[in-house]
């Protein structure tokens, strides 16, 4: 018996092992070659997109390196002296931090149930929470005006104000960000083995405090995961928020209508800005939640 377990512990030594530290034959190049490629070509696409960003906020050529480095920040962080980018950029960071904490409210449950429990229209109901994720954001956006144009919705926005006001940009948000939590969700508990509750169960805890004391923990990576991508996916929200919450200047403007408002009158070099500006906040953003998920590391937060 002992030597059973002995072999089971070098085999599965020797699994994690592979593709670390297993030596590779010549027949193996051309194929990671061809990965390689593929990765640099994509990688590559990213990269030439922020370049060109980055170049179009260029000066003319020959006023010096040291010159057009200062004329590019400075046009970058320029839309930032003007008050409605500044409103922009406050309820954007505002709506998506309360959109990512509303999702993880809803996806860390419904992303439970659905990997634990099986239920009638179980694969119906599966399908329904990923028509966010498939459907245009348009669509999303357009549906949820004629939701608050029926009698329930004008009945609630006599009491509580929602379309074209500030929460309807938070709604407009969760309603697609939530979708990806919760798939991220229901990931994360399909990977994470459940004989521990089942003996937390058996020691005398009833299925929420299973939930609670070793579900919950065992997933914090996945719900550190799921919040990051809500967030990020509420940051890029364009057409439901154009839609449902409309871009009017100080009241519901965020980033990506502050886009499309510079577009529309021809300050393209402002758009530019901006843009660069949410590529800086998500990637700042981004580290900071791989920092404190990798458990202090600095170098985590930055490796792959």
């Amino acid at each position: 018996m002992a030597g059973t377990v002995s072999e089971q512990q070098s085999v599965l030594a020797s699994a994690s092992r592979v593709g670390k530290d297993e030596p590779r034959s010549s027949s193996d190049v051309p194929f990671i070659l061809v990965l390689v490629v593929i990765a640099l070509l994509y990688v590559g696409l990213i990269l030439a997109m922020l370049l060109a960003d980055v170049a179009y906020l260029r000066p003319a050529a020959g006023s010096g390196f040291g010159n057009e480095l200062t004329t590019i920040v400075r046009r970058t962080f320029a839309p930032l002296a003007t008050p409605p980018i500044q409103y922009s950029l406050k309820l954007s960071l505002i709506s998506c931090t309360i959109t990512a904490i509303l999702s993880i409210w809803v996806a860390v449950p419904l992303g439970y149930l659905m990997s634990r429990f099986r239920f009638p229209l179980k694969g119906l109901i599966d399908a329904i929470l990923d028509i966010p994720i498939v459907l245009p954001p348009l669509v999303i956006g357009l549906s949820l005006l004629i939701l608050f144009q029926s009698a329930p919705g004008r009945a609630l926005e006599k009491h509580f104000p929602v379309t074209y006001a500030i929460p309807s940009v938070i709604l407009a948000q969760f309603a697609v960000s939530c979708a990806f939590a919760v798939r991220t969700m229901r990931v994360s508990f399909d990977q994470i083995n459940p004989r521990a509750e089942h003996v937390a169960m058996t020691l005398g805890c009833n299925r929420a405090q299973a939930f609670w004391r070793v579900a919950v923990p065992e997933a914090r990576r996945g719900i550190l995961t799921a919040g990051t991508l809500a967030w990020a996916r509420a940051m890029g929200e364009f057409g439901p928020v154009l839609v449902f919450a409309g871009a009017t200047r100080m009241t519901t403007e965020v980033l990506p209508t502050s886009i499309y408002l510079e577009m529309s009158v021809g300050n393209i070099e402002a758009a530019v800005a901006i843009s660069l500006l949410m590529v800086m906040v998500a990637m700042i953003v981004l580290l900071i939640v791989r920092f404190i998920g990798g458990e202090g590391s600095l170098a985590k937060a930055v490796a792959p």
